[in-house]
């Protein structure tokens, strides 16, 4: 026999022995999803030979295909052995040996301490092959690759102690099969019944039979005994196929948690088929909870893609768009050839009708909880609004679907949560008013306490505090809604409505008084400011900082500078209050160095109040001690 077919024993990459030692050592709670990850790898592998079929004339692809449990109650054993596309002893070697791609170290991170939701992370990282040891005292692996001799099969043997061993052995047919030896405490699992039970809750969706030993009630020995045949324990129909009142809803929701990994059911779902000049089905769903990975660039989408009940691929990211990437599911198609690949999908206009029909879909649905389950709708927003922003720039078609589907936090309910709808807002506006306005902050605390927001707060004009960072990104390109412009408060000249006789003649009359004020503020601030002007949009406050109608706003400019980018410096308009005391006293005074230094301040104080950083807060913090200390009475 050649060399590379000897007995070899070798050691387990350090991620897997920290797996293994978390397998047998701490998840005891959820024991039993061992079966569901063993059914799943099966079926994958499966799926994989279906695929391998259609374009490899060396492989065949089964007469029938099927997933066989057989429980051997003398030896202790539980064997799990499927007619799939079976492995090399490199691929045993890459799969069985160590993590290349599993992302383990974030499997590691997420680990909450809760045993369930623990257990449940398993197959999302990919690592369901090592929750056999959760059962198993010992693991044996059987395994001949389609198109292979004979001769090639391999052998895959540990006690999941930090190392296996491999060999070549003879196998007559192609597929894997894993033997389990089980452990003393998890004698439960060599019981039909038992196992029965667990793939009907995990895998009754598997279109694969799986099939075990069918038993029968013998009256004379009062119990359980085997007739020698196999039954098939599963539905086998993939669950997507079947019409929807076939369907119950716990069966949707134990199909969701086995595509998504997730420990809890869905927040809501859809099922639909659609028929005409293009056939697909569609089975999609919405995640309660946001995945720790949902600003990952790099992360695909929770699609997988049939093509006539074949499995083509996992993360078909070209059946919707990137800003509903946390929607979970199966499309299943006539469309497509069964050949197709990543790039075929790309130029595909099939797919651009089935994407466009499952955004539409989704959005629809968004709409519908929106309008008649607005607890759901919250939920839902709190974990995926920021990601649903994204649209407006990405899918400029249903650019109006989705700004009716945005929510925001507002001065009207005093709260940070954001449940205020554009609609919202317009049903509230003063008859007068035509114009929706808002404000951008770091925080929804620096939001509510902008100085911007004042006059509004007089006059009891709504104001809508967006305080998310996409935000800024955002208001960008949403500039209207419903024939009503959107409006910055901390942008341009602000005019609230028509003047009084008597305001005219006030605010002509500062003009007058504070005009040598406003020279010498602008002498003493300079190049750091591009003008000082009077305002009236303040009650409260000395001072404020804005920037012009088109302009970048400062909060803008500094989440960019973070990132980054290079981004000139603004010079923003400081604005000054005539009628409060500071600006009152500052007018008063003739000395040029003092009014220096009460410039300083009061467009340092407009800055903080902005958010901004002061370029010198050393001397900043001079003349405020100075002004503490009556220095600058």
């Amino acid at each position: 026999m050649a060399e590379a077919s000897k007995k070899e024993t070798l050691g387990f990459q350090t991620e897997v022995k920290q797996l293994l030692n978390l397998m047998i050592n701490s998840l005891y709670s959820n024991k039993e999803i061992f079966l569901r990850e063993l059914i799943s790898n099966a079926s994958d592998a499966i799926d994989k030979l279906k695929f391998k079929a259609l374009t490899n004339k060396k492989i065949s692809p089964n007469k029938e295909d099927q997933i066989l449990i057989e429980i051997d109650k003398k030896k202790n054993t539980i064997a799990i052995t499927d007619n799939g596309i079976g492995m090399s002893r490199k691929e045993v070697l890459d799969n069985l040996g160590t993590i290349a791609k599993s992302g383990t170290k974030e499997f590691f991170s997420k680990l909450s301490g809760d045993q369930v939701k623990d257990s449940n992370l398993i197959g999302q990282f990919g690592v369901g092959f090592y929750s056999s040891f959760m059962v198993a005292e010992e693991v044996f692996v059987h395994t001949l690759k389609a198109g292979e001799k004979k001769d090639n099969g391999v052998e895959w043997i540990s006690k999941g102690d930090g190392k296996f061993s491999i060999s070549n052995i003879h196998k007559d047919t192609h597929g894997t099969k894993i033997v389990l030896k089980l452990k003393k405490d998890a004698s439960e699992f060599i019981d039909n019944y038992r196992l029965k039970s667990i793939i009907n809750k995990y895998s009754d969706h598997i279109s694969i039979p799986i099939l075990m030993e069918k038993e029968e009630w013998d009256k004379d020995k009062n119990k359980m005994l085997s007739t020698g045949e196999n039954e098939k324990v599963n539905n086998a129909t993939a669950l997507w196929t079947r019409a929807k009142n076939q369907v119950k809803k716990d069966q949707y929701e134990e199909f969701y948690k086995s595509l998504s990994y997730d420990s809890e059911g869905p927040l809501e779902y859809i099922h639909a088929k659609v028929e005409g000049k293009h056939e697909y089905t569609q089975l999609l769903y919405i995640p309660q909870k946001a995945p720790f990975d949902l600003w990952d660039r790099e992360r695909k989408n929770g699609i997988k893609l049939y093509i006539k009940r074949v499995f083509i691929m996992d993360d078909a990211d070209n059946l919707l768009p990137s800003y509903l990437r946390f929607v979970k599911g199966v499309v299943d198609t006539n469309d497509l050839p069964l050949n197709v690949s990543r790039e075929i999908l790309q130029q595909s206009k099939e797919v651009d009708v089935i994407k466009k029909g499952c955004t539409s879909k989704v959005l629809s649905l968004l709409d519908r909880l929106a309008k008649n389950k607005q607890e759901k709708y919250t939920k839902f927003w709190n974990e995926f609004g920021n990601v649903l922003k994204e649209g407006l720039v990405d899918d400029f078609s249903n650019k109006d679907k989705i700004t009716k589907l945005l929510r925001f936090a507002s001065t009207n309910s005093g709260s940070s949560e954001q449940n205020v709808s554009l609609d919202d807002y317009i049903n509230r506006m003063t008859k007068k008013q035509d114009t929706i306005y808002y404000v951008t902050a770091d925080s929804y605390l620096a939001a509510k306490s902008s100085p911007h927001l004042e006059i509004f707060k007089k006059k009891d004009i709504e104001v809508l505090l967006l305080h998310d960072r996409v935000d800024e990104w955002l208001v960008q390109h949403l500039t209207e809604y419903n024939e009503k412009k959107l409006v910055s408060v901390a942008k341009g000249s602000l005019d609230l409505g028509d003047l009084t006789e008597d305001e005219k003649k006030t605010q002509e009359k500062d003009k007058g008084d504070f005009k040598e004020l406003i020279k010498s503020i602008k002498e003493s601030l300079g190049d750091t400011i591009k003008e000082v002007r009077l305002t009236y949009r303040l009650t409260d406050s000395p001072s404020c900082l804005v920037v012009d109608d088109q302009g970048m706003s400062m909060n803008f400019e500094r989440l960019l500078k973070a990132a980054g980018q290079n981004v000139p410096n603004i010079q923003p308009v400081l604005e000054i209050n005539p009628d409060h005391k500071i600006i009152k006293k500052m007018n008063d005074i003739k000395d040029m160095d003092t009014l220096k230094d009460w410039s300083q301040y009061i467009y340092g104080q407009a800055m903080i109040s902005e958010g901004g950083a002061l370029v010198d807060p050393s001397s900043y913090t001079k003349v405020v001690n100075k002004i503490i200390s009556g220095e600058l009475s």
